[in-house]
Protein backbone atom coordinates (compact mmCIF):
# COMPACT_ATOMS: atom_id res chain seq x y z
CA UNK A 1 0.00 0.00 0.00
CA UNK A 2 3.02 2.72 0.93
CA UNK A 3 4.69 1.90 -2.07
CA UNK A 4 1.09 2.34 -4.38
CA UNK A 5 0.62 5.84 -2.56
CA UNK A 6 4.24 6.80 -2.72
CA UNK A 7 4.89 5.97 -6.05
CA UNK A 8 1.49 8.51 -7.06
CA UNK A 9 2.84 11.01 -4.92
CA UNK A 10 6.16 10.81 -6.26
CA UNK A 11 4.67 11.46 -10.16
CA UNK A 12 2.65 13.82 -8.33
CA UNK A 13 5.58 15.82 -7.40
CA UNK A 14 7.50 15.34 -10.58
CA UNK A 15 4.69 16.88 -12.70
CA UNK A 16 4.19 20.09 -10.04
CA UNK A 17 7.57 21.30 -11.51
CA UNK A 18 6.54 21.49 -14.85
CA UNK A 19 3.29 22.89 -13.88
CA UNK A 20 4.78 25.79 -11.59
CA UNK A 21 6.56 27.25 -15.07
CA UNK A 22 3.21 26.45 -17.14
CA UNK A 23 2.29 29.73 -18.71
CA UNK A 24 -1.58 31.14 -18.03
CA UNK A 25 -2.43 30.23 -21.40
CA UNK A 26 -1.70 26.54 -21.15
CA UNK A 27 -3.46 26.15 -17.63
CA UNK A 28 -6.27 27.65 -18.91
CA UNK A 29 -6.42 26.03 -22.07
CA UNK A 30 -6.20 22.98 -19.78
CA UNK A 31 -9.29 24.11 -17.67
CA UNK A 32 -11.46 24.85 -20.96
CA UNK A 33 -10.37 21.28 -22.00
CA UNK A 34 -11.52 19.91 -18.53
CA UNK A 35 -14.99 21.34 -18.85
CA UNK A 36 -15.85 20.56 -22.73
CA UNK A 37 -14.46 16.54 -21.68
CA UNK A 38 -17.15 16.84 -18.56
CA UNK A 39 -19.87 17.89 -20.69
CA UNK A 40 -18.87 15.17 -23.20
CA UNK A 41 -18.76 12.58 -20.85
CA UNK A 42 -21.42 13.04 -18.63
CA UNK A 43 -23.45 10.32 -19.46
CA UNK A 44 -20.30 7.75 -18.48
CA UNK A 45 -19.48 9.94 -15.20
CA UNK A 46 -23.48 9.80 -13.68
CA UNK A 47 -23.56 6.10 -14.80
CA UNK A 48 -20.69 5.63 -12.78
CA UNK A 49 -22.53 8.07 -9.76
CA UNK A 50 -25.33 5.83 -9.76
CA UNK A 51 -23.05 2.80 -8.62
CA UNK A 52 -22.45 4.32 -5.84
CA UNK A 53 -25.87 6.11 -5.16
CA UNK A 54 -26.90 2.37 -4.96
CA UNK A 55 -24.43 0.82 -2.48
CA UNK A 56 -25.85 4.34 -0.06
CA UNK A 57 -28.36 3.23 -0.12
CA UNK A 58 -27.87 -0.46 0.79
CA UNK A 59 -25.55 1.09 3.23
CA UNK A 60 -28.17 3.33 4.94
CA UNK A 61 -26.88 6.70 4.21
CA UNK A 62 -28.86 9.81 5.46
CA UNK A 63 -30.94 11.62 2.86
CA UNK A 64 -27.86 14.72 3.58
CA UNK A 65 -25.18 12.72 2.63
CA UNK A 66 -27.15 10.86 -0.42
CA UNK A 67 -27.83 14.61 -1.74
CA UNK A 68 -23.62 15.32 -1.17
CA UNK A 69 -22.96 12.16 -3.15
CA UNK A 70 -25.49 12.10 -5.84
CA UNK A 71 -24.90 13.76 -9.25
CA UNK A 72 -27.17 14.79 -12.20
CA UNK A 73 -26.90 16.38 -15.52
CA UNK A 74 -27.56 19.87 -14.12
CA UNK A 75 -24.78 19.64 -11.38
CA UNK A 76 -21.59 17.80 -13.79
CA UNK A 77 -22.85 21.08 -15.88
CA UNK A 78 -22.17 23.54 -13.07
CA UNK A 79 -18.71 21.51 -12.62
CA UNK A 80 -17.90 22.21 -16.63
CA UNK A 81 -18.83 25.93 -16.24
CA UNK A 82 -17.24 25.57 -12.19
CA UNK A 83 -13.95 25.41 -14.19
CA UNK A 84 -14.96 27.78 -16.97
CA UNK A 85 -15.25 30.27 -14.44
CA UNK A 86 -11.52 29.66 -12.60
CA UNK A 87 -10.10 30.40 -16.24
CA UNK A 88 -11.75 33.41 -15.99
CA UNK A 89 -10.04 34.40 -12.47
CA UNK A 90 -6.51 36.06 -12.37
CA UNK A 91 -3.74 33.46 -12.47
CA UNK A 92 -1.88 34.16 -8.83
CA UNK A 93 1.64 33.08 -9.78
CA UNK A 94 4.14 35.41 -10.08
CA UNK A 95 2.43 38.52 -9.28
CA UNK A 96 4.54 40.75 -7.13
CA UNK A 97 2.52 41.64 -3.43
CA UNK A 98 5.63 43.96 -2.69
CA UNK A 99 8.54 45.52 -3.57
CA UNK A 100 11.13 48.12 -2.02
CA UNK A 101 14.67 48.92 -2.98
CA UNK A 102 16.94 49.25 0.05
CA UNK A 103 19.63 51.94 0.09
CA UNK A 104 22.33 50.03 -1.37
CA UNK A 105 20.14 49.58 -4.20
CA UNK A 106 19.27 45.84 -4.10
CA UNK A 107 15.82 45.22 -5.09
CA UNK A 108 13.51 43.52 -3.24
CA UNK A 109 10.49 41.87 -4.44
CA UNK A 110 7.84 39.34 -2.43
CA UNK A 111 6.26 36.70 -5.72
CA UNK A 112 3.55 34.56 -5.19
CA UNK A 113 4.73 30.66 -5.76
CA UNK A 114 2.53 27.41 -5.75
CA UNK A 115 2.61 25.75 -2.76
CA UNK A 116 3.89 22.40 -4.41
CA UNK A 117 1.90 19.50 -4.20
CA UNK A 118 -1.44 19.38 -2.24
CA UNK A 119 -3.24 16.61 -0.75
CA UNK A 120 -7.08 16.96 -0.63
CA UNK A 121 -8.97 14.52 1.69
CA UNK A 122 -12.50 14.73 1.62
CA UNK A 123 -15.81 12.46 2.24
CA UNK A 124 -18.56 12.12 -0.01
CA UNK A 125 -19.30 14.97 -2.51
CA UNK A 126 -17.63 14.17 -5.96
CA UNK A 127 -17.95 18.14 -7.34
CA UNK A 128 -14.76 18.06 -4.91
CA UNK A 129 -12.75 16.30 -7.18
CA UNK A 130 -13.22 18.58 -10.18
CA UNK A 131 -13.44 22.20 -7.92
CA UNK A 132 -9.94 20.83 -6.24
CA UNK A 133 -8.00 19.68 -9.61
CA UNK A 134 -9.22 22.85 -11.31
CA UNK A 135 -8.13 25.48 -8.79
CA UNK A 136 -5.10 23.43 -7.81
CA UNK A 137 -4.19 23.54 -11.89
CA UNK A 138 -4.59 27.20 -11.75
CA UNK A 139 -2.78 28.28 -9.27
CA UNK A 140 0.64 26.18 -10.19
CA UNK A 141 -0.30 23.12 -7.69
CA UNK A 142 -0.52 19.61 -8.86
CA UNK A 143 -3.04 17.59 -6.26
CA UNK A 144 -3.36 14.02 -5.33
CA UNK A 145 -7.38 13.56 -4.60
CA UNK A 146 -8.40 10.57 -1.98
CA UNK A 147 -12.18 10.82 -1.78
CA UNK A 148 -14.40 8.85 0.21
CA UNK A 149 -15.19 4.65 -0.61
CA UNK A 150 -18.78 6.07 -0.65
CA UNK A 151 -18.13 8.27 -3.91
CA UNK A 152 -15.09 5.79 -5.27
CA UNK A 153 -16.62 5.04 -8.79
CA UNK A 154 -17.68 8.69 -9.08
CA UNK A 155 -14.01 9.98 -8.25
CA UNK A 156 -11.85 7.27 -10.44
CA UNK A 157 -14.43 8.62 -13.49
CA UNK A 158 -13.80 12.38 -12.84
CA UNK A 159 -10.70 11.86 -12.37
CA UNK A 160 -9.85 9.91 -15.54
CA UNK A 161 -11.85 12.20 -17.46
CA UNK A 162 -9.79 15.06 -16.39
CA UNK A 163 -6.56 13.59 -16.54
CA UNK A 164 -7.34 12.55 -20.31
CA UNK A 165 -8.27 16.19 -20.58
CA UNK A 166 -4.90 17.83 -19.32
CA UNK A 167 -2.68 15.51 -21.03
CA UNK A 168 -4.29 16.84 -24.13
CA UNK A 169 -3.74 20.25 -23.49
CA UNK A 170 -0.19 19.64 -23.35
CA UNK A 171 0.54 19.47 -19.39
CA UNK A 172 1.66 15.82 -17.71
CA UNK A 173 -1.58 13.80 -15.82
CA UNK A 174 -0.31 13.61 -13.10
CA UNK A 175 -0.72 16.79 -12.17
CA UNK A 176 -3.89 15.37 -11.21
CA UNK A 177 -4.13 12.20 -9.30
CA UNK A 178 -6.09 9.74 -7.24
CA UNK A 179 -5.40 8.04 -4.24
CA UNK A 180 -8.47 5.00 -5.17
CA UNK A 181 -7.18 2.00 -2.30
CA UNK A 182 -10.29 1.75 -0.40
CA UNK A 183 -9.78 1.95 3.29
CA UNK A 184 -7.97 3.81 6.03
CA UNK A 185 -4.70 2.22 5.76
CA UNK A 186 -4.21 4.14 2.31
CA UNK A 187 -5.42 7.60 3.66
CA UNK A 188 -2.68 7.39 6.75
CA UNK A 189 0.09 6.56 4.10
CA UNK A 190 -1.35 9.79 2.30
CA UNK A 191 -0.79 11.82 5.73
CA UNK A 192 2.43 10.66 6.24
CA UNK A 193 4.71 11.85 3.34
CA UNK A 194 6.24 15.02 4.34
CA UNK A 195 8.65 16.07 1.97
CA UNK A 196 6.68 14.97 -0.74
CA UNK A 197 3.13 16.77 0.20
CA UNK A 198 3.04 20.24 1.15
CA UNK A 199 0.40 20.54 2.75
CA UNK A 200 -3.05 18.14 3.37
CA UNK A 201 -6.62 19.73 3.01
CA UNK A 202 -9.32 17.96 4.78
CA UNK A 203 -13.04 18.84 3.65
CA UNK A 204 -15.38 16.94 5.58
CA UNK A 205 -16.93 16.14 9.09
CA UNK A 206 -15.02 16.59 12.26
CA UNK A 207 -14.37 13.33 12.55
CA UNK A 208 -12.13 13.22 9.47
CA UNK A 209 -10.37 16.30 9.75
CA UNK A 210 -9.73 15.55 13.43
CA UNK A 211 -8.35 12.09 12.03
CA UNK A 212 -6.06 14.18 9.88
CA UNK A 213 -4.92 16.68 12.14
CA UNK A 214 -3.82 13.99 14.90
CA UNK A 215 -2.05 11.60 12.35
CA UNK A 216 -0.59 14.01 9.07
CA UNK A 217 3.63 15.03 9.35
CA UNK A 218 2.42 16.86 6.59
CA UNK A 219 0.82 20.43 7.44
CA UNK A 220 -2.70 20.41 7.49
CA UNK A 221 -5.52 23.54 6.93
CA UNK A 222 -8.31 22.36 8.62
CA UNK A 223 -11.88 23.74 6.68
CA UNK A 224 -15.15 22.70 6.98
CA UNK A 225 -17.03 22.01 10.27
CA UNK A 226 -19.61 24.12 10.33
CA UNK A 227 -21.50 24.41 13.95
CA UNK A 228 -23.02 27.89 12.67
CA UNK A 229 -25.31 30.04 14.64
CA UNK A 230 -27.90 32.82 14.29
CA UNK A 231 -28.29 35.38 17.51
CA UNK A 232 -31.49 36.99 17.24
CA UNK A 233 -30.97 40.11 19.24
CA UNK A 234 -33.48 42.20 20.79
CA UNK A 235 -35.92 44.75 18.82
CA UNK A 236 -34.67 42.86 15.36
CA UNK A 237 -36.81 42.71 12.28
CA UNK A 238 -38.64 39.65 13.57
CA UNK A 239 -39.41 38.82 9.58
CA UNK A 240 -36.38 39.37 8.62
CA UNK A 241 -35.18 37.11 10.91
CA UNK A 242 -37.49 34.17 10.13
CA UNK A 243 -36.65 34.26 6.03
CA UNK A 244 -33.16 34.23 7.33
CA UNK A 245 -32.93 31.31 9.41
CA UNK A 246 -35.30 29.45 7.64
CA UNK A 247 -32.99 29.76 4.74
CA UNK A 248 -29.89 29.23 6.54
CA UNK A 249 -30.99 25.89 8.67
CA UNK A 250 -33.47 24.76 4.76
CA UNK A 251 -31.79 25.54 1.60
CA UNK A 252 -29.25 22.84 1.89
CA UNK A 253 -28.69 21.27 5.28
CA UNK A 254 -25.79 19.18 4.92
CA UNK A 255 -23.59 22.16 3.54
CA UNK A 256 -20.87 23.61 6.20
CA UNK A 257 -22.63 27.30 6.13
CA UNK A 258 -25.97 26.02 6.94
CA UNK A 259 -27.34 27.24 10.55
CA UNK A 260 -27.54 24.77 13.20
CA UNK A 261 -27.95 26.79 16.64
CA UNK A 262 -30.23 29.53 16.75
CA UNK A 263 -30.07 31.74 19.59
CA UNK A 264 -33.13 33.98 21.03
CA UNK A 265 -32.42 37.21 22.98
CA UNK A 266 -34.96 36.31 26.33
CA UNK A 267 -37.10 39.98 25.36
CA UNK A 268 -38.33 38.46 21.96
CA UNK A 269 -38.40 34.82 22.83
CA UNK A 270 -42.42 34.48 23.66
CA UNK A 271 -43.13 36.46 20.50
CA UNK A 272 -40.70 34.80 18.16
CA UNK A 273 -40.45 31.25 18.85
CA UNK A 274 -43.95 30.23 18.16
CA UNK A 275 -43.30 31.55 14.53
CA UNK A 276 -40.25 30.07 14.12
CA UNK A 277 -41.06 26.58 15.43
CA UNK A 278 -44.62 26.67 12.81
CA UNK A 279 -42.24 27.74 9.69
CA UNK A 280 -39.53 24.86 10.06
CA UNK A 281 -41.69 21.97 11.39
CA UNK A 282 -43.18 22.44 8.19
CA UNK A 283 -40.68 22.17 6.46
CA UNK A 284 -39.46 18.84 8.36
CA UNK A 285 -36.54 20.28 10.69
CA UNK A 286 -36.69 18.77 14.10
CA UNK A 287 -36.15 20.98 17.24
CA UNK A 288 -33.84 20.16 20.53
CA UNK A 289 -34.11 23.06 22.44
CA UNK A 290 -32.74 24.12 26.22
CA UNK A 291 -35.35 23.89 29.17
CA UNK A 292 -36.60 27.73 28.85
CA UNK A 293 -37.55 27.23 24.87
CA UNK A 294 -39.28 24.20 26.07
CA UNK A 295 -41.65 25.87 27.98
CA UNK A 296 -42.38 27.83 24.93
CA UNK A 297 -42.65 24.73 22.96
CA UNK A 298 -43.27 21.88 24.70
CA UNK A 299 -43.34 19.63 21.55
CA UNK A 300 -39.09 20.36 21.64
CA UNK A 301 -36.89 17.63 22.11
CA UNK A 302 -34.58 18.27 24.97
CA UNK A 303 -31.27 19.54 24.11
CA UNK A 304 -28.08 17.65 25.38
CA UNK A 305 -24.49 19.18 26.36
CA UNK A 306 -23.20 17.09 23.09
CA UNK A 307 -26.02 19.14 20.93
CA UNK A 308 -24.36 22.26 21.25
CA UNK A 309 -21.12 21.55 19.55
CA UNK A 310 -22.62 18.86 17.16
CA UNK A 311 -22.92 19.80 13.39
CA UNK A 312 -25.81 18.01 12.30
CA UNK A 313 -25.76 18.58 8.11
CA UNK A 314 -29.33 17.39 8.61
CA UNK A 315 -32.84 19.04 9.36
CA UNK A 316 -32.03 19.48 12.82
CA UNK A 317 -31.98 22.78 14.44
CA UNK A 318 -30.70 23.25 18.27
CA UNK A 319 -32.40 26.64 19.97
CA UNK A 320 -31.50 28.03 22.68
CA UNK A 321 -32.55 31.56 24.78
CA UNK A 322 -30.57 34.06 25.94
CA UNK A 323 -30.44 37.35 28.26
CA UNK A 324 -28.29 39.37 26.51
CA UNK A 325 -25.65 39.80 23.60
CA UNK A 326 -22.65 38.93 26.07
CA UNK A 327 -24.46 35.56 26.53
CA UNK A 328 -24.85 34.77 23.21
CA UNK A 329 -21.51 35.47 21.96
CA UNK A 330 -19.93 33.21 25.03
CA UNK A 331 -22.24 30.90 23.89
CA UNK A 332 -21.09 30.85 20.16
CA UNK A 333 -17.28 31.34 21.06
CA UNK A 334 -17.40 28.66 23.50
CA UNK A 335 -19.50 25.48 21.31
CA UNK A 336 -18.81 26.92 17.82
CA UNK A 337 -16.50 25.77 15.36
CA UNK A 338 -15.14 29.25 13.69
CA UNK A 339 -17.11 29.05 10.85
CA UNK A 340 -20.03 31.31 10.62
CA UNK A 341 -21.77 32.80 12.44
CA UNK A 342 -24.64 35.89 12.40
CA UNK A 343 -26.39 38.39 14.39
CA UNK A 344 -29.80 39.51 13.31
CA UNK A 345 -30.32 43.29 15.26
CA UNK A 346 -31.06 47.18 14.35
CA UNK A 347 -28.61 47.89 16.68
CA UNK A 348 -25.36 49.08 15.19
CA UNK A 349 -23.26 49.43 18.43
CA UNK A 350 -23.94 45.38 19.40
CA UNK A 351 -23.80 44.63 16.06
CA UNK A 352 -20.28 46.06 16.01
CA UNK A 353 -19.70 44.41 19.30
CA UNK A 354 -20.70 41.12 17.41
CA UNK A 355 -18.79 41.16 14.88
CA UNK A 356 -15.42 42.22 16.96
CA UNK A 357 -15.97 39.47 19.71
CA UNK A 358 -17.07 36.55 18.10
CA UNK A 359 -13.71 34.52 16.66
CA UNK A 360 -15.30 33.15 13.56
CA UNK A 361 -13.79 33.41 9.86
CA UNK A 362 -17.04 34.82 8.81
CA UNK A 363 -19.43 37.03 11.09
CA UNK A 364 -22.84 38.54 9.63
CA UNK A 365 -24.99 41.25 10.02
CA UNK A 366 -28.36 40.34 9.02
CA UNK A 367 -27.66 38.01 6.64
CA UNK A 368 -27.89 34.16 6.23
CA UNK A 369 -24.57 31.90 6.80
CA UNK A 370 -25.64 30.48 3.86
CA UNK A 371 -23.19 33.08 1.67
CA UNK A 372 -19.85 31.85 2.99
CA UNK A 373 -18.35 30.28 0.26
CA UNK A 374 -15.70 31.98 -2.26
CA UNK A 375 -18.08 32.66 -4.83
CA UNK A 376 -20.87 33.95 -3.04
CA UNK A 377 -18.06 36.15 -2.33
CA UNK A 378 -17.24 37.42 -5.40
CA UNK A 379 -13.71 35.49 -5.07
CA UNK A 380 -14.76 32.75 -7.75
CA UNK A 381 -14.50 28.74 -6.54
CA UNK A 382 -13.32 28.01 -3.49
CA UNK A 383 -11.12 24.73 -2.30
CA UNK A 384 -12.97 24.97 1.10
CA UNK A 385 -13.04 27.32 4.21
CA UNK A 386 -10.65 27.55 6.34
CA UNK A 387 -11.67 27.70 10.33
CA UNK A 388 -7.89 28.01 11.36
CA UNK A 389 -5.63 31.17 11.57
CA UNK A 390 -2.51 30.65 10.23
CA UNK A 391 -1.83 31.01 6.36
CA UNK A 392 -5.25 31.53 5.25
CA UNK A 393 -8.95 31.77 6.90
CA UNK A 394 -12.67 31.83 5.59
CA UNK A 395 -13.05 31.00 1.87
CA UNK A 396 -9.78 29.67 0.22
CA UNK A 397 -9.49 30.55 -3.71
CA UNK A 398 -6.57 30.87 -5.57
CA UNK A 399 -4.59 33.36 -3.51
CA UNK A 400 -4.81 31.10 -1.14
CA UNK A 401 -3.20 28.23 -2.72
CA UNK A 402 0.03 29.88 -3.22
CA UNK A 403 3.22 30.65 -1.24
CA UNK A 404 5.75 33.84 -1.46
CA UNK A 405 9.32 33.66 -1.90
CA UNK A 406 11.55 36.75 -2.27
CA UNK A 407 13.34 37.61 -5.61
CA UNK A 408 16.36 40.42 -4.91
CA UNK A 409 17.67 41.65 -7.87
CA UNK A 410 21.36 43.50 -7.67
CA UNK A 411 23.82 44.88 -9.77
CA UNK A 412 27.52 43.30 -7.55
CA UNK A 413 25.94 44.01 -4.04
CA UNK A 414 28.04 42.38 -1.39
CA UNK A 415 27.18 42.34 2.63
CA UNK A 416 29.58 44.41 4.44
Amino acid sequence: MMNDVKEIALRAREASKVLAVASTELKNNALLEMADALRKNSDYILQENKKDLEVGRKEGLSNALMDRLMLNSKRVMEMAEGLEQVVSLRDPIGEITDGWVLPNGLIVEKVRVPLGVIGIIYEARPNVTVDSAGLCLKSGNAVILRGSSSALSSNRALTKVIRDAVEKAGLPPDVVCLVDQPGREAAVELMRLHGLIDVLIPRGGEGLIKTVVENSTVPVIETGVGNCHIYVDEGADLEMALNIIINAKTQRPGVCNACEKLLVNSNVAQEFLPSVYRELKERGVEIRACERTREIIPEAKEATEEDWYREYLDLILAVKIVDNIEEAINHINKYGSKHSDAIITNDYTRSRIFCEAVDSAAVYVNASTRFTDGGQFGMGAEIGISTQKLHARGPMSLPELTSTKFVIRGNGQIRE
